[in-house]
Parts: C-alpha cells; structure tokens; sequence
C-alpha cells in the first residue's frame, strides 16, 4: 500500500462517485502570535493498494512539533473497500479534519502517517509568525 497524495488542505470533501475535491491547499500559515490556535486542517490522503490488501488497516497519525515532541496522536483502523479501480489495483481517498490544533512556537510541524506500523509519509506544516519589525 502506497500513499500516492498527502496535503493539508482548508477543506476536502468526497462525492457519491468517489471523487475527492479539495479546497485551499497549503503548506504554511501565519499567526499573530503564539501560542496561536488554527480554525481547521484537512489532512487529504489517498491510498493505493492491490485488490489483495482490501480489508481492515490500522493507521496512526501524529503531529510532531519543532522540537520533535508529539502534540497530537490519533490512531484507529481503516476499512479499505474496493474504491475506484486504477490499473489493476485501488485508489481510495481519506480526510481527516482535525479543528482548533494549537501550535505553541513557530517552526516546522509535521504530520506523520503510518498504516500498519509502517512509515508511509510526512506531511510538514511550517507556522510563522508576523513580521512586528
């Protein structure tokens, strides 16, 4: 199972034929002042997979702050249906929205995947604070 696209987003969405629509992406934001807490984040993923890995997945995100400690953990398990049909194999979106995350300082945050305890990617978040100069 690959994870083909990872992006942070202000907000995604999935139809009824499947097809993800994704609004606002972006790698960073600015802040008045810190701590500073963000309205709301997407996180979009889509999955690739062979029809052999249909089934149920467990998955853990974390977001890891500049300093490398863990602010935010989610875990649970993902049930990977036969979503639309790619060259032999699956493509299924997942969002996850995650609303009023708190970054402490400014810096680099990433946000870490692994589907059954296997690093797939990292999706980083760099918070910057205004210019006061």
């Amino acid at each position: 199972m690959d994870i083909d696209l990872a992006i942070l987003a202000d907000a995604a969405t999935i139809d009824a034929t499947g097809k993800l629509n994704i609004l606002g992406v972006f790698d960073r934001i600015q802040v008045n002042k810190f701590p500073a807490q963000f309205a709301r984040v997407a996180l979009v993923l889509r999955l690739s997979a062979g029809t052999s890995e249909i089934g149920s997945h467990e998955m853990d995100i974390k977001l890891i702050d500049p300093s490398g400690r863990e602010i935010l953990s989610l875990n649970g398990e993902m049930q990977l249906g036969s979503g639309s049909r790619a060259s032999g194999g699956i493509r299924a979106p997942h969002i996850l929205n995650i609303d009023g995350l708190v970054f402490p300082e400014p810096g680099v945050y990433s946000f870490d995947v692994k589907i059954d305890q296997e690093h797939h990617v990292t999706v980083p978040l760099f918070v910057e604070g205004s210019d006061t100069n």
